[in-house]
């Protein structure tokens, strides 16, 4: 069990870089959740239409999370080896890949916007579908403001992490949760002498918070210039040597076509699900912010597990990184197994404050049951993505990840959403356990031990 269990310095020097996370996504998805929650009193239509268009902001976040990847990997080991200049240049690629997926989204969103959100709404929807669409499209002409401050945020924060700094990121975290309540209040409803905007209010406030927060990180570190070295003349030149670029872009490519062809993947597997009506698009909204708010502590394992393993590697203590991983994993299902039960147990209570009919309350209740018993199962999986990403086996996790997504998943949803007459939550639980395929997957390449190596020497 040794092998398992880790010591309590172990565990205190774990927390000291979970918690912040944990905090942040914490407050982030929470107020996720009020907002959801907001716009959900407005009304089906509203809550429908902003759903579909989260979908592809989800789409854009995982573009950027991917494209930074490549070059976090190799930041986490420079720190490692103490290795500034090498920091300060994956910051300046993380900067070059910012600006380019930027432009990208902007022209896709404003050139295809109209299609995407359409491609969610079906014919026998009726009067709904165009209601949906008409507060779909106000919701993303506004939210599109939020893509330059979410990728600068998103450049210094990944960096801070690597060099063990996560209180930073956090407190501007929460900030702008805070900001993003308090004027979600006031716009939505028109509060405090301000008018009622509904969906545009929330597309707004969220802006404004997403602006509040890179002002909040970006401003800290070029203060603290003690605390960040790597920040000294970051901007004096945006040039990155050769080879570490080639590396990079080896290690980093798969990564990035990795998050943009999973989160399509989970886009397009909502897409089939949503053939079934727009109740189920509801249900589904409702479900995955009920089960966010209760995946913080993976989600943050995850972050953890590749960062301690890649310093490790970095400094070529590749036992150490071993034991980290195993400690590391075993913890984030225990600790998952104790919020899934809490999850499971409380999953008919969420749906009720949503201002929706009775029927959509009770299908995503039944949803969120589904979603908590396989929560264990999702920790380990995040988990060991994370490890095995850490080592620079990037292809590896391509063909774990997506290759899955869209060669297995993709096609079992569609086939029993389009071709048989099962009820929509057996679909939706068929689909959630097939995650064990991967989890067996999983366990064999960790067991391997293929991620264990340095790829900063």
């Amino acid at each position: 069990m040794g092998k398992f269990i880790g010591s309590r310095g172990f565990y205190k020097k774990l927390l000291w870089l979970a918690v912040p996370i944990m905090i942040q996504n914490a407050i982030t998805n929470f107020v996720g959740f009020l907002d959801n929650i907001m716009v959900g009193r407005l009304g089906t239509e509203q809550m429908s239409g902003v759903a579909i268009v989260n979908q592809f902001v989800f789409v854009f976040n995982l573009c950027i999370f991917g494209g930074l990847s490549g070059a976090g990997i190799f930041g986490a080991q420079f720190y490692g080896s103490r290795d500034y200049k090498g920091i300060r240049d994956t910051f300046r690629f993380k900067v070059i890949t910012g600006i380019v997926i930027a432009v990208l989204t902007f022209l896709v969103f404003i050139g295809f916007g109209q299609n995407l959100i359409q491609m969610f709404l079906t014919s026998s929807d009726g009067s709904n579908s165009v209601a949906t669409f008409k507060y779909g499209l106000s919701y993303l002409h506004i939210i599109l403001l939020e893509v330059i401050p979410f990728v600068i945020v998103q450049i210094y924060a990944s960096t801070l992490r690597e060099t063990g700094e996560t209180v930073v990121p956090m407190t501007a975290g929460i900030a702008a949760v805070v900001i993003n309540l308090v004027l979600n209040y006031i716009l939505i409803f028109g509060k405090l002498g301000a008018p009622e905007l509904g969906v545009a209010g929330a597309a707004i406030a969220t802006v404004i918070s997403r602006v509040a927060e890179c002002g909040i990180v970006v401003g800290w570190t070029h203060i603290h210039t003690q605390k960040n070295p790597f920040i000294i003349g970051v901007y004096r030149t945006l040039k990155v040597p050769a080879a570490l670029t080639k590396k990079i872009l080896v290690k980093g490519t798969p990564l990035m076509l990795n998050e943009v062809l999973w989160a399509g993947g989970m886009a397009m597997i909502n897409q089939c699900f949503s053939v079934r009506g727009l109740s189920v698009v509801a249900a589904l909204n409702i479900t995955s912010t009920i089960s966010n708010l209760f995946n913080v502590i993976f989600i943050a394992m995850g972050s953890c597990v590749a960062i301690l393993v890649g310093q490790h590697l970095g400094a070529n203590e590749f036992q150490e990184a071993k034991d980290t991983a195993a400690k590391v994993i075993t913890f984030s299902v225990f600790v998952t197994v104790i919020t899934s039960t809490v999850l499971y147990l409380a999953s008919g209570f969420f749906p009720q404050l949503y201002n929706t009919s009775q029927a959509i309350q009770r299908l995503a209740g039944r949803m969120i049951c589904v979603n908590a018993v396989i929560m264990p199962l999702q920790a380990f999986l995040h988990s060991t993505y994370f490890t095995i990403r850490s080592g620079g086996r990037t292809w590896v996790t391509f063909m774990f990840d997506s290759g899955y997504t869209w060669c297995v998943a993709i096609p079992f949803t569609y086939c029993i959403v389009h071709f048989t007459s099962l009820e929509i939550l057996i679909v939706y639980a068929m689909y959630c356990s097939m995650d064990t395929i991967k989890a067996f997957v999983g366990f064999i390449l960790l067991k391997k031990g293929i991620w264990v190596r340095n790829i900063v020497e």
